[in-house]
C-alpha cells in the first residue's frame, strides 16, 4: 500500500501547490499573462483532490475502482482541455506546457520533507500523463467544434450578402441592351459573384464533411454529354471560346446532377487558372459496357509529381497555385462528390502532354441494358 502520509501531504498542500502552478504558468505560459485567474472552473483543484485519493488506494485496486478512477480522471482531464480552448491564444504545446509544471510543483511540494518513493512517482507520473491526453484531446475536438461553428455561421451571413447582391446585378443585367457599355461590366460583376458563390458554398461543404455530415445528393438520371454541353456554354459566357468538346451521345447516368455539375466546373476552371493562356481545354466524354470517363486537359506547365499527392486534399496548394484566389477545397470536394458516386479521380501530367484530369464513373444504365 503506499503510505497514506503522501496522500496526507498532498491534501494538506493543495492550496499550496495551485498557488505556485498558478504564479509559473503567469511568468512561463504565455496565453495566461492576461487571465483573471487559470483555475478556471476549479479543475484543477478537483484533479489535486482526485489525485489524493490515488495516492491513498492500494497500487492493487479492486476494477471497480480503477475503473472509477479512470472515469474520473478522464473527466477532469477533459473539463480542463475544454476550458482551455476557449481561449484564443491559448495553444496545444501551452496546455501541455502547464501540466509540466504542474508535475514539477507536486515534486517540490512533497518532497520538501522526504523523497517519494519509486511507486508514488509513478503513481504521479501516471495520473498526469492521462490527464494530459485527456485535455489535449478535448481541447482538439472543443476547437474544431468552434472553428466549424464560426465556418457555419461565416458563410451563412456571407451568402445571404451575395444573394442580395446577385439579385441586384441580374435584374439591372436584365434592362441593359446590347450594345451599351456597361452590359460587359454586368456580365463580369455576375461572374465574379457567381465564383464568390461558389467559394462560400465549398467552404460550408469542406465543414460539412470535416464534421462527419455528408453532403446532400438528390440522385436522378440525367444525361451526362448534355450538362457537359450546359456548363461548356456557361463557362464560355465567362472564359471565352476556349473550351472543345469531344463526347459520345446519349451517356445516361443515375447521379446527382447539381453536384456533378460543380465537379466539371471546377475541373474545367482550374484548367483555364493553371493552363497556357489562350491555347485549348479539351473536355472529352466517353462511355464502355462498365465505365463512364470524363477527362478534362489543359496545356501548360505540367504538376510536379510530389505535388501531386496534395492535390486533393483540403486546404492544401501546390507552390505553382499560390498566387491564385480560392480557398484550396475545390479539388477535395470534387473528390468527395465523385467517390460519393462510387467513382474515381486521378491527375495525370507530363512535361509535354500538359495536365488531365479523369472521372471514371461506374456505368450502372449500361449494365442494366
Amino acid at each position: 500500500m503506499v503510505s497514506n502520509s503522501v496522500s496526507d501531504r498532498l491534501k494538506q498542500n493543495a492550496e499550496k501547490i495551485v498557488q505556485m502552478w498558478e504564479v509559473r504558468a503567469r511568468n512561463e505560459v504565455g496565453a495566461s499573462t492576461h487571465q483573471d485567474s487559470l483555475v478556471l472552473q476549479n479543475s484543477l483543484p478537483l484533479y489535486l483532490n482526485q489525485l489524493v485519493d490515488e495516492l491513498s488506494t492500494q497500487i492493487e485496486r479492486a476494477p471497480a475502482k480503477i475503473s472509477a478512477t479512470q472515469v474520473e480522471t478522464t473527466r477532469i482531464g477533459k473539463q480542463h482541455g475544454h476550458e482551455r480552448a476557449g481561449y484564443a491564444d491559448c495553444s496545444m504545446t501551452q496546455l501541455i506546457f502547464e501540466y509540466h509544471i504542474l508535475r514539477q510543483v507536486i515534486f517540490q511540494v512533497l518532497e520538501e520533507e522526504t523523497p517519494l518513493d519509486v511507486r508514488e512517482r509513478d503513481i504521479i507520473i501516471d495520473s498526469i500523463e492521462q490527464a494530459v491526453n485527456d485535455a489535449a484531446t478535448q481541447f482538439s475536438q472543443t476547437l474544431r467544434d468552434i472553428q466549424e461553428l464560426f465556418m457555419l455561421t461565416l458563410t451563412h451571413d456571407l451568402r445571404g450578402s451575395v444573394n442580395v447582391v446577385k439579385l441586384g446585378t441580374q435584374l439591372i443585367l436584365r434592362r441593359l441592351e446590347r450594345g451599351d457599355a456597361h452590359l460587359d461590366v454586368a456580365v463580369r460583376m455576375i461572374g465574379a459573384i457567381e465564383r464568390m458563390d461558389s467559394m462560400i458554398q465549398n467552404l460550408l461543404d469542406a465543414s460539412r464533411l470535416r464534421a462527419g455530415q455528408s453532403l446532400k445528393f438528390e440522385f436522378q438520371d440525367c444525361y451526362l454529354d448534355r450538362l457537359l454541353q450546359e456548363v461548356v456554354e456557361d463557362l464560355s459566357f465567362s472564359y471565352g471560346e476556349r473550351f472543345v468538346v469531344a463526347a459520345d451521345s446519349d451517356i445516361k447516368s443515375n447521379c446527382s446532377r447539381k453536384q456533378l455539375r460543380r465537379v466539371i466546373e471546377n475541373l474545367a476552371t482550374n484548367a483555364v487558372k493553371y493552363g497556357t493562356p489562350d491555347t485549348p481545354i479539351t473536355l472529352t466524354l466517353q462511355q464502355t459496357e462498365t465505365q463512364i470517363s470524363l477527362t478534362i486537359h489543359n496545356e501548360g506547365t505540367p504538376i510536379a509529381r510530389e505535388a501531386q499527392s496534395i492535390l486533393f486534399q483540403q486546404f492544401r496548394r501546390t507552390v505553382s497555385s499560390e498566387e491564385q484566389t480560392g480557398w484550396g477545397l475545390g479539388l477535395f470536394l470534387a473528390k468527395s462528390i465523385v467517390e460519393a458516386h462510387r467513382g474515381t479521380i486521378e491527375v495525370k501530367s507530363a512535361e509535354g502532354e500538359g495536365t488531365s484530369f479523369i472521372v471514371k464513373l461506374p456505368n450502372f444504365s449500361a449494365v442494366a441494358n
